[in-house]
């Protein structure tokens, strides 16, 4: 075995770090340390956090930690921030909001940058996912850039996916959009202590209860508070078998509600074991094998048709071809190949 997978597999946290790094360049023979790992992997269990910008995911994901680690849990933070364009750098600044648990040997905090990849993860994330999972974590946290609308990779990555709102973000509109609701199994409403607070979860569990086609007697008109609590109840059930996102609030700066989000996920981590969990975990797993395969294709053919690009690029950028006709010769040169 790969000495650096020993390591790994023997709980080693520096060279854990390596083999992180390792993965995220992309070094020579990466790959052959993901496969070592790989049948010591699958028994993490892998929570994505995210959200708008200015939400307090990093303090959501702080108390998280906590909350594991309360537990008895090995936990494992993959903070994904967003790089320069120019150099490639990050601020790392998600860290900064987790220097407590810094100490802690049953902690790993990795921070990835994007590197522009799109998605809100970094084109490395699963890899290094998997390498804290052989390490030993049993929770796994990764937290994305901070999107929480249509760059959801990690919806194919996770287990379960939390999303955190916030009160007073300026746009009502944000609770409606197809891209948040399809993606949360659960929602924190953070910072729950300032006004606006009800009024959001009010939103999220109206928008939740009709994405659902909920035609019950007045349902549509169900965002006043008398009609409130019954949505709520309608909320938190299963519609013929399928989870329903739940929603509650919390104060992560204070450490309050962290119970109940907590006690959320639990919910949905027992409801993938159930025949429609297992199903969309099935859904997921080829998505994800598509995905890599995607990679590995796009990376085959840019090493293979190097000059080539370069050759019909020129003649693209002279307009003797069209990109069209130019990717079409590119396409049967590859399959030539």
């Amino acid at each position: 075995m790969h000495p650096l997978a020993e390591a790994v597999l023997a709980g080693d946290v520096r060279m854990t770090a390596r083999a992180c790094r390792l993965c995220d360049d992309r070094l020579p023979g990466y790959t052959e340390l993901l496969r070592e790992l790989y049948p010591h992997t699958g028994r993490a269990f892998v929570l994505g956090v995210t959200g708008n910008p200015g939400a307090g995911k990093s303090t959501v994901t702080n108390q998280l930690i906590g909350a594991y680690r309360a537990r008895g849990h090995k936990v494992a933070v993959v903070a994904i921030d967003p790089s320069s364009p120019f150099s490639g750098g990050a601020i790392l600044g998600d860290r900064i909001r987790m220097q407590r648990h810094f100490e802690d040997p049953s902690v790993f905090i990795r921070s990835v940058a994007t590197r522009g990849a799109l998605g809100g993860l970094s084109r490395s994330s699963l890899d290094v996912v998997r390498v804290l999972d052989a390490w030993g974590a049993d929770v796994v946290i990764v937290e994305t850039v901070g999107v929480g609308q249509d760059e959801l990779e990690i919806v194919k990555a996770a287990h379960s996916v939390l999303v955190v709102m916030a009160p007073g973000l300026g746009d009502e509109i944000q609770a409606i959009k197809a891209g948040l609701l399809e993606c949360a199994d659960v929602f924190a409403v953070n910072k729950a202590d300032r006004d606006g607070a009800d009024a959001t979860l009010r939103d999220l569990e109206l928008m939740i209860a009709l994405s659902g086609e909920v035609k019950s007697a007045g349902a549509h008109s169900r965002g006043h508070a008398a009609g409130h609590l019954d949505l709520a109840k309608q909320t938190v059930q299963h519609r013929g078998g399928a989870w329903v996102p739940r929603v509650t609030k919390c104060v992560a700066a204070k450490g309050e509600g962290v119970a109940e989000v907590v006690a959320n996920l639990d919910a949905h981590r027992a409801w993938q074991a159930t025949p429609d969990g297992l199903a969309r975990a099935a859904v997921k797993q080829r998505e994800l094998l598509q995905g890599s395969l995607k990679d590995a294709i796009i990376e085959a053919a840019a090493a293979s048709l190097e000059r080539e690009i370069e050759r019909m690029s020129a003649r693209v950028a002279a307009r003797e071809l069209d990109p069209y006709a130019a990717v079409e010769e590119l396409l049967r040169a590859f399959k030539a190949s």
